[in-house]
């Protein structure tokens, strides 16, 4: 049959021709309309979207238009959506705080009470299909300027070995030698003082304190009630040894930037039940903390701005999904904000040196493998340019029997404009594994998007060459990378810019979406604060152009560690992979949970069989989505299983 254009095709092309004819009589901006113009026509194209892919934008009714900060998708399909105050103060001081859960399939919006703040918390999925959700914020930071009590950390000094102290909110605390009296804003607890004896003799040799920390503040406003380098302070109302056994040693309390400060809580929220559910809190607050599964299926919390806008300084702690409690690891080691650790297939943890920022540049940014059971850190060398790390992306490349890693673009430390177009890969299978640099982009990038796809490739996307977007420096360009081949192929391009706060997550359907950017300005010459993007753009890879895609009609929903399904399909001398991926959770481009596992196939006249892999530690107990692509990669929708 003779091919015949659609009348809206005849009339654009039409249109697009009378106006590159005007070009050329009427000056540079009718050529800029024209050249527009013709670039909306042509990445329209069947042939342009079946080699490049689409990019569309999701219609979000206004009143579900949200800050998004974080994103889950779920074992319902359903994908949550979740700002907290979304870096708005004037949210977060009237406390409104928001969640949004969005059906792809029916495109349907729905709010969720949010009970705290879980503006920049961590998340991860839980065993049972749940996601655990934990820290946030208590307080936004407060720059220099914006400061009018002195203030800053306080470390409680307990020297008595018999009894731990609790001393409340508004606790004053009056320096011995400066006489300035600071008060703390939140309860303290500070343990016992241990007794320490000769290990030869047995002798009792001394008592080392126990140590609270807590942030004060001054009494009064003014610069006059800034402090030395280091005061001893007394404890007003203590009584009787207390008041010889406990005191305050605080560093120099001062006018100067606050950081965040992080909360405790944490949530489970139920995909079924579509509310989030109050668990035991952490044992920390955590502000930009990362969760990672581990081969139990309990979850290690890192990292983290604590309630005084420091560090968490490496008190790891580890959640047991069964009893909702939380317990410490009893080690330490410490980790700059978001750090990127992933679970590997000994048991072992990879952390792969990606960060979002806050922490001393000289502290726990090596990457390396880590036992956990030990506290052992093996060292992984061979960056080429480690000092760019931060706000870089970790993605494990597919399949995860592999354990080969890539850690695409990032930064220097704080607010550097510096940025890298670096690829850095690294296999774990190696008896010395080294990091060498891949394929690269095609400028720095700092903020990088990475999903995997369902037919192993990884989409990368959006980010910006400055700080935040600084100079208007987003880079709009997608990528799709083959890891076979180790190279990138430049795809359709976004139509908004990604940098700091922004995120992408793989949809069931094959598709992707991704979310926010909060951009420090506005304008090239950086003298218009930006706005936070509330858009969310899906891409449509060009895979799902093709004419055939392979259907999986039903099939078990749970499949054993090792055991086997059957799936019935129509379409089963034409499949030639499967794989279980498991969903996202992500925030600041991080995202641990994310991994696609290779599953051995035997088809059938009538369905395929697959085999789950026995290792536990590869296949973390949870919901996955089960792809099965033709020979051109094309991929089913994502079916929904579990694995006990």
């Amino acid at each position: 049959m003779k091919y015949r254009p659609s009348r809206r095709t005849r009339r654009l092309a039409i249109s697009t021709a009378v106006v590159l004819a005007l070009a050329g009589a009427n000056g540079p901006w009718l050529y800029r309309f024209s050249t527009e113009r013709y670039h909306e026509y042509k990445i329209n194209q069947p042939d342009y979207k079946a080699a490049n892919g689409h990019w569309s934008f999701l219609d979000i009714p206004s009143e579900f238009r949200i800050n998004t900060i974080h994103a889950a998708l779920l074992h319902t399909g359903k994908v949550l959506l979740v700002a907290g105050s979304g870096n708005n103060q004037k949210n977060f001081d009237a406390k409104s705080f928001r969640s949004v859960l969005w059906d792809p399939k029916a495109n349907t919006f729905k709010d969720i009470h949010t009970p705290k703040d879980m503006f920049c918390a961590g998340h991860t999925q839980l065993p049972d299909g749940k996601l655990l959700i934990a820290g946030g914020t208590k307080r936004y930071e407060k720059l220099e300027g914006d400061v009018t009590k002195a203030g800053g950390l306080m470390i409680v000094h307990n020297e008595d070995p018999d009894k731990p102290i609790t001393l409340p909110a508004g606790t004053r605390f009056k320096g011995r030698d400066n006489g300035k009296t600071f008060i703390s804003k939140d309860p303290v607890l500070v343990e016992k003082a241990t007794r320490v004896f000769d290990k030869n003799t047995g002798a009792f040799l001394h008592n080392n304190a126990g140590l609270g920390r807590i942030y004060v503040e001054a009494e009064k406003t003014g610069k006059k009630y800034e402090t030395g380098t280091e005061d001893n302070y007394r404890i007003a109302g203590l009584t009787g040894t207390d008041k010889r056994n406990v005191y305050g040693i605080a560093q120099k309390l001062a006018l100067d930037k606050k950081d965040f400060q992080g909360i405790r809580e944490a949530f489970e929220f139920d995909p079924v039940a579509e509310k989030y559910i109050p668990v035991d809190p952490m044992k920390e607050a955590r502000w930009y903390p990362t969760l990672t599964t581990l081969e139990d299926g309990k979850v290690l919390a890192l990292s983290g701005l604590d309630e005084i806008g420091q560090i968490v300084p490496g008190k790891d702690e580890i959640y047991d999904p069964k009893t909702k409690e939380w317990e410490y690891t009893g080690i330490v080691r410490k980790f700059p904000t978001y750090p990127a650790v992933f679970l590997l297939n000994n048991g072992k943890l990879f952390y792969s040196g990606s960060n979002a920022g806050y922490g001393p540049a000289d502290v726990g940014r090596d990457p390396g493998v880590w036992d956990l059971s030990t506290n052992k850190f093996k060292k992984i060398p061979g960056l080429s340019d480690p000092d760019q790390m931060e706000t870089s992306a970790t993605v494990r490349l597919p399949p995860a029997q592999d354990d080969r890693f890539m850690v695409i673009g990032g930064g220097g430390v704080g607010e550097s404009e510096r940025s890298s177009e670096k690829s850095r890969l690294v296999d774990l299978r190696k008896k010395n594994p080294e990091f060498t640099d891949g394929a690269s982009l095609s400028e720095g990038t700092r903020y990088p998007s990475a999903s995997l796809l369902p037919d192993d490739s990884l989409l990368v996307t959006g980010g910006s060459s400055d700080y935040r977007g600084r100079s208007d420096s987003n880079v709009l360009q997608a990528r799709l990378y083959d890891a076979k081949t180790d190279t990138y192929k430049r795809v359709a391009d976004p139509a908004v810019g990604r940098n700091y706060h922004s995120g992408s997550v793989l949809l069931p359907d094959g598709r992707v979406m991704i979310f926010g950017s909060d951009s420090l300005f506005s304008d090239k010459a950086n003298t218009r604060p930006g706005v936070f993007e509330q858009r969310v753009e899906i891409y449509t890879p060009p895979y799902l152009y093709r004419d055939f895609r392979p259907e999986l009609t039903a099939g078990p929903k749970r499949i054993k560690r090792g055991g086997t399904g059957m799936f019935t399909t129509q379409h089963a001398s034409k499949i030639t992979s499967a794989k279980l991926m498991r969903p996202s959770a992500v925030t600041h481009v991080t995202d641990t949970d994310q991994r696609t596992i290779a599953l051995e196939l035997e088809k059938s006249a009538d369905g395929i069989t697959v085999t789950v892999p026995k290792s536990r530690a590869l296949v973390p107990a949870g919901w996955y989505m089960l792809f099965v692509t033709d020979e051109k990669g094309t991929p089913s929708e994502g079916m929904w299983v579990e694995v006990p």
